[in-house]
């Protein structure tokens, strides 16, 4: 069973993934749909910006998994034997 931090942690987790999930949804779907001069425009980045975080997020955990893998690949390598 979960502990209550552990569960607090997850509900921290799933919160802000749907607050995210919202923020991003609106950013992309609905917003260009909405006048240029509207004040809802001023809670949102620019647009260039929805292509630019999610490419560069998406760099990020290549670089960490493989990183990952290569540290795991190297300390599970096997000394190469010598020959007499």
């Amino acid at each position: 069973m979960a502990t209550a931090t552990d569960q607090l942690v997850g509900y921290g987790l799933v919160a802000f993934s749907l607050v995210l999930f919202v923020y991003y949804t609106i950013w992309i779907i609905i917003l260009p749909f909405i006048d240029g001069d509207h004040v809802i425009h001023q809670y949102f980045l620019p647009r260039e910006y929805s292509v630019i975080i999610p490419v560069v997020a998406g760099l990020l955990l290549v670089l960490f998994v493989g990183v990952f893998i290569t540290i795991v690949m190297w300390k599970n390598r096997k000394p190469a034997k010598k020959s007499d």
